[in-house]
Parts: C-alpha cells; structure tokens; sequence
C-alpha cells in the first residue's frame, strides 16, 4: 500500500483496509511518511510499516511539485526495497496523489496488480481549493495522471456511489471492476464520554466540529454563519469548538477577528483521541460546513459518520453525499447560504427533542450498514475477485 497525505497508522481508512485484509490472510506492507517519533520501520499489528522523513507541507505549484516530488521517489525507493526483500502481488494506491500511478506502472510489467483506492477526485479538488485561481497546467496534468491511473488499474475501490459512477464514466472501468467500501467507523472507537466541564460552560450551545482545516473545507462559511447567528439573529450564547489543523488555520483565525467572534470559537489545532472525544461528547450539535461544488457535491466526509457514531444531531449544506450518509440525522441549509445554515443551528439551539430524535438516527443509520464492519467485507470479496483475475490463475486456466 502506497499512502503520502498521512502516516500509517494515524490514516484511520488505509490502517482499517490493512488491518481486514490481513485478517483475511493477505500481507500487507504500508509506505507513507513518518511522523516523528515514529520509527522509520516497524511491524504495526501484523502490517509492515516502511516511512519517509515526510516533505514540508506545501502551497502553491512549485510547493506541490516539491512535495510530491520528495514523496514519489521515496515511495518509489521503499517500494522496490519491499520487492527485493518481502516480495508483492498488488501494488495499492491510495490518493491524493495520483502520481502512484508511476510507481505501479514498472511493476505492471512484472505481472504484478494495480489497486487504486481513490480517496479524493483530484481535479475537482483542485478546483475547490484554488477556487479558479490555481496554475491551468497543474489542473491539466492532475487530469492526465487520473486517466492514467484509472487506464492502469485493474481494480478500483471507490469510497461511495458517486466515486463509483466517477471511475465507470470518466475512467472507463467496468462496473465489475469498481468496488465501493465506505468510510465506516469503528463503533468501539467512538464511546460517548463525560463532557468537558471547561468547554461546558463556555455557552449554553455547544457546536462540534473536527477534521481538516484547508481552503476547500468550509470553516470560513461557518465563521460567516456563526456571524449571521450571532448577529442578524441574535444568539449569543453559542459556541464552536473546532478540532484539527491545517494549511487555512491562520487565515480562518483572522477571519474569527474581523468578525468579532473570538469568544464564540475554539481553535485547538491536533488534540489527542481523548481529548477530541471529549469535545466532541460535550457538542450539542455538530457541523459539516463544506460547500456544495464539484466536489464536496460527490464526496463522503468521514467526519459525518464519526458525529453519528456520538449520537450527535448534525447541521450541514445540502450535498448529495451528505444526504446518502446522513439521511434524517442532519438539518441541510441551502447551499453555501450562510444565514439558512446559522437558521439550521438556531432550530437545534431551541428544540432538544429534535436533537435526541436526529441522534439517534444518525446512530442508528451506522449501525444498519454504515460502519466498517459492513464496508470490510466488500474490500476482502475485492481482492478475491483480483486473485481469480491474476496472470498466475489466468495461466493455469
């Protein structure tokens, strides 16, 4: 498994597929970046994990080229030291990037399977973060290597419907070779917990937030909408805890200052997994603020099941993946109306039965098939069909 956007283990999606295919008999090895102090080899619960120092996270063209410059050719060095020493069958990639596509592509010639496991629709994404703004050639050379990626691929794990229509449409596959597995929770890894007697008594309305913190992720439409909340609609006595890090955070923090709205949020960059439990267990309601475009329209965020595994009511803009994941469990504002999404917040702020109601749903909605107990099996039943398709089986066919 080939990982840049994260290290192993803390890449909750790439640790839970390795952890169900070595259950099932594969082995698997996990190149990604280390983060210090991790060692830069270790065996992580049966999965062989090889790290790189990890490129200085980067912005703008040149920043990126650097960075996955950097991370292309030591995932390449990793990736034929784990040949000559361990041997492999698959080469999976994880993206962002798409660039793994060049690391699989000489092992393609040796026989060797290609997975792509597409996390993100780059192009799209691209669009979202630079809004218009970004170089015309690195848009044009992300289109490339995703054709590229998907040309290659013998098989395609896609992380929802959308992704799945995504890979049959624009990459050609057919409907055989795409598998959807969602980002499901682990239930026992979101126990409720007693609440943050601090964040507590910040406000009478606690909202929750946490995950990534970029340009494409939505903090400032929710900045602007706790400004419309407070302001325009005049409810002071609420409070946004926001948890995560990211590239956006200075900006979004000034943004918190010109709106007036230091004592309403709470940055608190990376917290530990307790920690964010209890944050998240003191929320009277939880946001997902991405805005609707091409695509957050297609994408599933992970936050939106974690809020559900916490029985916790949720308000969000009206994306198509949103409603698939969320259901009944959310309020959906218009989208990217910041005043329609603070009237979502304010009818949570006034109705606590409809809170424990939206709750309890979103819990329920995991557990009838949105957890990653019920995604597992579709990746294992994956690789069995690659195994039929390999050369080896093809040969003594």
């Amino acid at each position: 498994m080939l990982l840049q956007n994260s290290s192993f283990p803390q890449d909750s999606r790439v640790a839970r597929e390795a952890a169900a295919l070595t259950a099932a008999g594969h082995e698997v090895t996990v190149i990604s970046p280390r983060r210090r102090p991790q060692p830069l080899h270790e065996v992580v619960d049966g999965v062989r994990a090889y790290r790189y120092p990890a490129p200085p996270a980067a912005d703008g063209a040149l920043g990126y080229l650097l960075e996955y410059g950097v991370a292309l050719f030591a995932a390449a060095l990793l990736a034929a030291w784990v040949w000559v020493r361990h041997g492999f069958d698959v080469v999976h990639a994880h993206n962002p990037p798409d660039l793994f596509v060049l690391v699989a592509a000489p092992y393609k010639l040796l026989g060797k399977r290609f997975v792509f496991d597409h996390h993100d629709l780059s192009p799209e994404m691209f669009d979202a973060r630079f809004a218009g703004g970004g170089h015309p050639a690195l848009r044009r050379a992300l289109v490339g290597f995703e054709r590229l990626t998907f040309a290659l691929a013998d098989h395609v794990i896609a992380t929802n419907e959308s992704y799945r229509e995504v890979a049959m449409t624009r990459g050609g596959l057919p409907p055989e070779r795409v598998t959807v597995v969602r980002n499901g929770p682990l239930l026992e890894r979101w126990p409720s917990v007693p609440p943050d007697p601090e964040l507590r008594a910040k406000a009478g309305t606690i909202l929750g937030y946490v995950g990534e913190m970029g340009m494409q992720d939505g903090i400032d439409y929710l900045l602007r909408a706790l400004a419309e909340l407070t302001g325009t609609l005049g409810r002071h006595d609420v409070h946004a805890v926001l948890v995560g890090t990211g590239s956006d955070v200075p900006r979004l923090q000034a943004i918190t200052r010109e709106l007036g709205l230091e004592r309403h949020v709470t940055f608190t960059g990376r917290v530990s997994d307790e920690d964010l439990l209890r944050y998240l267990s003191t929320a009277d309601a939880c946001v997902s603020p991405d805005p609707k475009n091409p695509f957050t329209d297609r994408s599933t965020m992970i936050k939106m099941t974690e809020y559900m595994a916490l029985r916790k009511p949720i308000v969000a803009f009206d994306l198509r993946e949103h409603r698939a994941t969320a259901g009944d469990a959310a309020l959906y504002a218009r989208p990217n109306d910041e005043l329609d999404f603070a009237r979502q917040v304010e009818r949570l702020m006034d109705d606590a039965d409809l809170r424990a109601r939206m709750g309890a749903e979103g819990r329920r909605r995991l557990e009838a098939g949105l957890t990653w107990a019920h995604s597992a099996p579709a990746l294992v039943a994956a690789y069995r069909r690659l195994a039929a398709r390999s050369p080896a089986a093809e040969a003594r066919a």
